[in-house]
């Protein structure tokens, strides 16, 4: 019998142990869908991408049921690194030869509304989670600086942004209190949050709107049609349009997704408290950084002077029975002056990736849609998605479509085979970054 991701690493019905939850603004659990119902829109998943499908399709009037596995803002939506970057998950560059220039643009603009929804979200609904600008993309290898610099030309030339600076050598190590990057540069565009609560915020507020949420209702089985049939193992919801919003945590519910979107694990530990001092020597500026390793290490500091650590690899659908030590590994090679210090919490989380890196948007049937696999960089756009979606049920479906038609194929041999491929894959670009090349 496959792995079930939503039970195979973690407890039912409770967060992980993170620092996320640990600081977390609780909502009550919402109760368990019991007995036969019926919605305009039901959406499956309660991270970024389904509380923003349901809140966005209640402020449009549509009754809405939102359906969570476990407890809303449970999955990687909750346990992430928290930032909210600029663009999508490949460069501009890279987009303007997959797509052509116009849907490269259309792309570029959806991103940047993306973080703008982000923080309007947080304002208009007082959602308290931290959001604080700044991402900094910094190079491990020397030989990635021209292209890091090029591109922050390229993008303020040929679309406008100047939010986006260069950093030689002196300016990374001086931003960051270690010697190991050769360069990169500071996105004063992008932000950083508290993702969970977020996630826990958009859940308030979608419930403010009228979307009737429930948790602990895991779906056994979706049977297409007009309406579309949706059960649970103690319920039943039939509704005129569903929402597929798992991500990694999809399993067997829809084949042809699953065959594109695959599930891998990321793990973070923060730091015990380092005090202010301590922890602006390490980041001089309350910004986010993400490296240039294939197995990226992103980390940032906490409102508690903290520092929150992401890194690490394995290829088991298990996570490791030490996350701190897998963990402390990397953060120590960018920060050996840490040796000693505490590690207060680890835990994993289980993202999706698609083959290209890019999101994967669908019309399954014509009253079935879905987003996911944001590949890492889901916290603004998988938001977005959640808006746009909407959009595309209330017959706007614009934004929508240029996402779609973004080729996404499958991995090779599919659902069955596909985790072998990233095995092997995964192998070869650790190995690359160990080396140096």
């Amino acid at each position: 019998m496959p792995l079930n991701l939503l039970h195979a690493n973690d407890a039912r019905g409770s967060y992980p142990a993170s620092w996320y939850a640990a600081t977390a603004n609780t909502l009550p659990p919402f109760p368990v869908l019991e007995g036969d119902h019926k919605a305009d829109v039901c959406v499956i998943g309660g991270g970024f991408t389904g509380l923003s499908s349901a809140l966005h399709l209640a402020q449009r009037g549509y009754r809405v049921i939102l359906l969570e596995a476990q407890r809303v803002g449970w999955g990687a939506s909750g346990r992430n690194g928290g930032q909210v970057g600029s663009g999508q998950r490949r460069d501009q560059m890279d987009l303007e030869k997959m797509v052509g220039p116009d849907d490269a643009r259309h792309l570029w603009n959806l991103s940047q509304d993306a973080k703008t929804l982000v923080k309007s979200l947080c304002e208009t609904h007082t959602i308290d989670c931290a959001h604080r600008p700044g991402v900094a993309h910094v190079d491990w290898n020397a030989a990635d600086v021209p292209h890091e610099h090029a591109y922050a030309e390229h993008l303020n030339k040929t679309y406008g942004y100047t939010d986006i600076k260069p950093l030689d050598r002196a300016a990374t190590c001086d931003l960051l209190g270690t010697e190991v990057y050769h360069g990169g540069t500071l996105d004063m565009g992008a932000a950083h949050i508290h993702p969970l609560n977020f996630a826990l915020g958009l859940a308030r507020a979608a419930q403010d709107a009228g979307v009737i949420l429930y948790e602990q209702s895991e779906v056994t089985g979706i049977q297409q049609g007009d309406p579309v049939t949706i059960s649970t193992a103690t319920g039943r919801i039939t509704a005129s349009h569903l929402v597929v919003a798992c991500n990694g945590y999809l399993g067997g519910l829809h084949e042809k997704t699953a065959s594109r979107v695959m599930p891998i694990n990321n793990f973070i530990v923060a730091t015990e408290q380092l005090g202010q001092d301590g922890a602006e020597a390490l980041i001089k500026q309350d910004v986010a950084i993400a490296d240039s390793k294939f197995v990226v290490n992103y980390y940032r500091r906490s409102a508690d002077h903290r520092l929150l650590f992401g890194g690490g690899e394995t290829y088991s659908y298990r996570f490791p029975k030490d996350i701190r030590a897998l963990v402390r590994k990397p953060m120590l090679e960018i920060y050996p002056q840490l040796k000693d210090v505490k590690l207060d919490y680890a835990w994993g989380g289980t993202l999706a990736i698609t083959v290209n890196r890019m999101p994967y948007f669908a019309r399954l049937s014509p009253n079935i849609l879905t987003a996911s696999g944001y590949s890492g960089h889901g916290v603004a756009l998988a938001t977005l998605a959640g808006r746009i979606t909407a959009a595309a049920i209330a017959g706007q479906s614009e934004d929508f479509d240029v996402m779609a038609r973004v080729p996404t194929i499958p991995f090779p041999g599919g659902r069955a085979l596909r985790y072998p491929s990233l095995v092997l894959a995964m192998s070869w670009y650790a190995l690359r970054d160990r080396l140096g090349l």
